[in-house]
């Protein structure tokens, strides 16, 4: 089993999407607890919305339009944290 995770998520601060950021990194906190070694906030611009976990982008809104579903997030934490 793999060691604790890094989950970051890039945000656009200037379109308010805070309170999406925040759900998921809450979401994330109460799943995961322990396992994750930190959940890193980057507010940005232009729109963005993307999460990479353990380095690799799992969501761009750019990619695949809109946010992501929590549960794809879960998923690919899971996933990372079974390699």
């Amino acid at each position: 089993m793999a060691g604790p995770v890094k989950v970051r998520i890039t945000y656009c601060a200037e379109c308010g999407y805070e309170p999406q950021t925040l759900d998921l990194a809450k979401t994330l906190m109460l799943e995961f607890g322990a396992e994750l070694s930190s959940i890193e906030l980057i507010p940005w611009d232009g729109g963005t919305f993307d999460v990479s976990v353990a380095g690799e982008l799992v969501h761009s809104m750019r990619r695949e339009g809109g946010f992501p579903e929590p549960a794809t997030i879960k998923d690919a934490v899971r996933a990372r944290l079974r390699s």
